[in-house]
């Protein structure tokens, strides 16, 4: 499922070299020298270099909006947003970061308290919600990210790099007009070949991991290609129906 979901994403890469080349090659060459000798800052100075790629290419950002404002919204109660947002809101995220997020720590050997997290989680969307905020949950891709191998400490230690994630959103948060004006406007590609080239390890990590075990060759390839499919039934992603997908065809095909 997460090889899947990652597909996409990593092909960011390729399809942004085909639409701006000039702006991504540097990207990918740095992250190249970077993996080559000094690994664990190859995707961070490959960043730095996207940075250096939308100063020079971008002009005319007006300086307003670079400065952050905050702005008070009451929030409102009603049975149609309840129904309409709320529902569905909860539902999605379930079916769309919580399940696949427990999957992709158990698949590198965590395994997460789910009551405990429901709890944590639940209390904190709460929270944000007060706030105008989205759901807390257990996001698949961060933890794919925070749980690999490829952070490069060891497997009692990886929970720093969550840590680490979350004060980096609270540093992005107060800079989030910035992030949102360069990126508004940064070169076509630029933005995803980063995010693709910071992903490849975690793809690979997936996809090695996925065949191993040949008697469910075909309920892996079926979850595979859904989740890679990017469609999406009844307002829930990929990544739900690529585990229902995957589920049906291991009770349907393997033998007791």
């Amino acid at each position: 499922m997460l090889a899947g979901v990652l597909l996409p994403l990593c092909a960011q890469v390729v399809t942004g070299l085909k639409v701006n080349p000039w702006s991504v090659a540097p990207v990918v060459v740095v992250w190249v020298v970077g993996m080559r000798f000094f690994p664990q800052w190859a995707v961070p100075a490959a960043f730095g270099i996207a940075v250096a790629v939308i100063g020079v290419q971008v002009h005319g950002i007006d300086a307003a909006q670079l400065l952050p404002h905050l702005e008070l919204v009451a929030p409102q109660f009603s049975m149609a947003g309840i129904i309409g947002v709320a529902l569905p809101l909860f539902i999605v995220t379930m079916a769309s970061q919580h399940l696949p997020g427990v999957a992709v720590l158990k698949a590198y050997g965590y395994e997460a308290n789910w009551r405990a997290s429901m709890l944590v989680t639940g209390l904190g969307s709460a929270l944000a919600a007060a706030g105008g905020g989205l759901s807390v949950n257990l996001a698949a891709i961060s933890a794919a990210l925070a749980a690999a191998p490829e952070t490069g400490v060891s497997k009692e230690k990886r929970y720093q790099a969550a840590l680490f994630s979350g004060a980096s959103y609270v540093v992005l948060a107060v800079a989030c007009a910035a992030v949102v004006a360069v990126a508004t406007v940064a070169p076509a590609g630029v933005i995803a070949a980063v995010a693709g080239l910071a992903l490849l390890g975690t793809f690979g990590s997936s996809v090695a991991g996925a065949w191993k075990d040949e008697s469910a060759r075909l309920p892996v390839v079926g979850t595979f290609v859904v989740a890679a499919s990017g469609v999406s039934f009844f307002g829930v992603s990929q990544a739900m129906w690529a585990l229902v997908t995957g589920l049906v065809l291991l009770a349907v095909l393997r033998r007791r």
